[in-house]
């Protein structure tokens, strides 16, 4: 070993000395080769500072994400996966070891040890698994104002809504509640809102069932209802104490991004309220990572992103630790980037001018190294190779690795549907969230009261009316024929004398006036 690669490998083994519990990554390279005697390995006490993983498609990300998952699930850390191309199933089955794998341990120093680990698949939508679901109530109206993208004025009214149900116990469950709450507010209910919360602007609230309604198109109405999903569940372990990889199947989701960030939000946002304050751990409670993370930002409003910011701040304190994979680390806000201490950098590839760019960006964000040229290297890392670095457990930044990473215990490949189903069949969860429950709520309460008002209109409509019957009665009468003779003679009768009274005026006024001149 020549002076270089001994300097080289005492400060990794300076750089990534570990104490306590740690994940085995694989070893350094220097100069395209593997040492054994320069492991990487990432302090479990320090996941919780969250982390990127992040390359080109094809450059080993998932395989990554997958050897992690498995590595925290060993150690009794529970794992929540966001699976948006449904190839992280295999992690419910044992890996095969072959000659490629066998050679790429042999570099790396360490046997490889081929495991199945506990998973449980979770669904937003159609897919199979545990049915994930929130009520509006316990989104609350700044949040649920924040994913809708409304502005202050249409907050306002929102919060009102939710006042206005709470002061009366009105359930406020689902989209169909919120919008049959905003229907009433305008309507049969708009005297009732003005004079106890003031006059509700119809503009405004045009723009907010809008949006509702967009929400609902993109799967909200799915996602909004009962029973909610309670976030303790993602914190079992297995009769072996390994934490439960819970697997949540997002195929679909990728043309409906509100939805998936909605959903993102109002996770964090319950694991912030819900789980206590921790400090620092020697492990993560829970580790979640986030596949295909540009979706969650992409799409989000900017308060959407700067709520998502604040959670991703103030979570680790309850020992939650968030990964975010994506293929280039543009893909994530300079805000949320600026906040992870786990970095693994897979090879990016260079076609254009902007990708070229991309790529100087990209080296500036790991620390500078006397051995490597990192945007060079960057290009020419090879499949299952990455750039990592992460922070030791004084909190201080390790030395910039390139490391032949360990590949996964599990099977590189996915389930087969029967071997999901069959994984599906025997969740106590699928069992506990699997009903749909659609009790009386705000829909129902206020729609009564809507019907009620109506009638009442009706009734008050109809008393001022003529009585139909008395109407009818008339009708009856004068369709006898008798009483049609009588009252033609009657009504003959009537005009003659008439007649002949108004002629007797005229004609006497005029003969008194003869009178009048003859006498004079």
């Amino acid at each position: 070993m020549g002076d270089t690669a001994r300097t080289f490998v005492e400060e990794m083994q300076s750089g990534y000395t570990v104490k306590g519990g740690h994940i085995l990554l694989g070893a350094a390279m220097l100069e395209g080769k593997a040492l054994p005697e320069a492991p990487v390995k990432i302090p479990l006490a320090t996941l919780n500072r969250h982390g990127l993983i992040a390359g080109a498609t094809g450059t080993g990300k998932t395989k990554t994400l997958e050897l992690i998952a498995g590595e925290l699930s060993r150690e009794s850390v529970p794992v929540l996966l966001m699976d948006m191309k449904g190839d992280l199933s295999g992690l419910a089955a044992m890996g095969a070891e072959n000659e490629a794998i066998r050679e790429r341990h042999e570099k790396i120093g360490v046997p490889f040890t081929p495991e199945a680990f506990p998973v449980e698949f979770l669904s937003l939508s159609g897919e199979k698994g545990v049915r994930l679901r929130a009520t509006v109530s316990e989104y609350g109206p700044v949040l649920l104002s924040r994913i809708l993208g409304l502005n202050d004025t249409q907050g306002g009214i929102v919060s009102i809504l939710f006042k206005y149900c709470d002061d009366r116990a009105i359930p406020l469950l689902d989209l169909k509640d919120l919008k049959k709450t905003l229907q009433y507010a305008g309507s049969e209910g708009k005297k009732e809102f003005e004079e106890a919360y003031g006059k509700l602007s119809s503009t405004s609230s045009g723009i907010i069932l809008r949006k509702i309604v967009e929400l609902e198109q993109q799967g909200g109405d799915l996602f909004f209802g009962e029973k909610s999903f309670e976030v303790d569940d993602l914190q079992r372990t297995d009769e072996k104490g390994r934490g439960v990889i819970s697997v949540l199947r997002l195929t679909d989701i990728q043309e409906r991004p509100k939805l998936f960030s909605t959903f993102m939000l109002c996770l964090l946002a319950e694991i912030y309220s819900t789980f206590p304050e921790e400090g620092d751990l020697s492990q993560p409670k829970l580790a979640i990572f986030i596949d295909e993370a540009h979706l969650l930002f992409e799409e989000a409003s900017s308060q959407l992103s700067e709520e998502i910011n604040r959670i991703i701040k103030l979570v680790r304190s309850k020992g939650v630790g968030v990964f975010f994979c994506t293929q280039n680390p543009a893909d994530i806000p300079s805000s949320v980037l600026s906040q992870l201490g786990l970095k693994i950098q897979h090879a990016l590839r260079a076609f254009t001018a902007q990708d070229r760019k991309a790529i100087k960006l990209a080296a500036e964000n790991y620390p500078l190294s006397s051995f490597y040229r990192t945007d060079e290297l960057l290009t020419a890392l090879g499949i299952g190779e990455a750039l990592v670095t992460a922070l030791n457990e004084k909190g201080a930044p390790t030395p910039l690795a390139a490391c032949l990473l360990r590949s996964p215990s599990s099977r590189m490949g996915i389930l087969s549907p029967q071997e999901i189903e069959a994984l599906v069949a025997r969740s106590p969860l699928v069992k506990k969230y699997g009903e749909t429950i659609d009790r009386e709520s705000a829909y129902e309460l206020l729609t009564a009261k809507i019907e009620e008002a109506r009638s009442r209109e009706e009734a008050e409509e109809e008393r001022k009316k003529p009585s139909s019957s008395k109407k009818a009665h008339e009708e009856t009468i004068m369709d006898n024929p008798l009483v049609k003779d009588v009252s033609r003679s009657f009504t003959r009768t009537i005009g003659t004398t008439v007649a002949r009274e108004l002629t007797r005026g005229i004609l006497g006024v005029l003969g008194l006036g003869g009178r009048s001149r003859r006498s004079r």
